[in-house]
């Protein structure tokens, strides 16, 4: 493989998008709600999705830890929060409306993931430098 496309960073952000809005989001159709919902009488499904959704978690987070490690991770979410504040301070996003802001939030999430994704590969193209794990 040569190299991260624009278009492989694209699936990796839809991916990424798509676990962060099947876990939680604030519409009534995310885990999160069918979790509440049938609480009471589990399901094998329920179960199933859960497994899916902490897999999907696991090897985008470990990859983001592996790529970016605990300080280049605490600086994209500095990152995402200064975003998000001047988001709000010039008046584009309400703090009042809690909807708007969650999807704002989930939207950055995933962007943080698809990074910690790809940061192995733009690193790569950009100094030369291969991250490989340790054996």
């Amino acid at each position: 493989m040569k190299g991260i496309t624009a278009s492989g960073i694209a699936i990796r952000f839809v991916f990424a998008l798509l676990l962060v809005l099947a876990s939680y989001n604030p519409s009534s159709y995310s885990y999160y709600h069918w979790l509440l919902s049938s609480i009471s009488e589990p399901t094998p499904w329920l179960a199933l999705t859960a497994l899916v959704l902490i897999i999907g978690w696991v090897i985008y987070i470990r990859a983001s830890m592996k790529s970016l490690g605990p300080i280049g991770l605490m600086l994209a979410s500095l990152l995402v929060a200064v975003i998000i504040w001047a988001l709000v301070d010039v008046g584009l996003v309400s703090i009042s409306e809690p909807t708007v802001f969650v999807w704002l939030l989930e939207v950055f999430i995933a962007a943080v993931l698809c990074v910690g994704m790809t940061w192995s590969h733009i690193r790569r193209r950009l100094s030369g430098q291969l991250d490989v794990d340790e054996v």
